[in-house]
């Protein structure tokens, strides 16, 4: 979380921004519900995980170390 602290003196960029992301991963989770007349009709449940694959991978490793012990 150190990494991503704001610092007003400079300037942060698209591609910092983004590198942070990739490097660390975002889930984002929603829900669609469409209803008429109290009646649901839609039900949509969205998650998503934006990581770059190099970092799923590293991650899965160290896990899979630790696992093992």
């Amino acid at each position: 979380m150190n990494e991503l602290r704001l610092n007003h003196n400079k300037d942060i960029s698209l591609l910092d921004i983004l590198d942070a992301v990739l490097d660390k991963g975002v889930t984002i989770r929603g829900e669609i519900l469409i209803s008429v007349a109290n009646i649901d009709l839609v039900y949509v449940d969205l998650r998503l995980l934006v990581t770059a694959v190099e970092s799923l991978n590293r991650k899965k490793s160290i896990r899979g170390v630790e696992e093992t012990m």
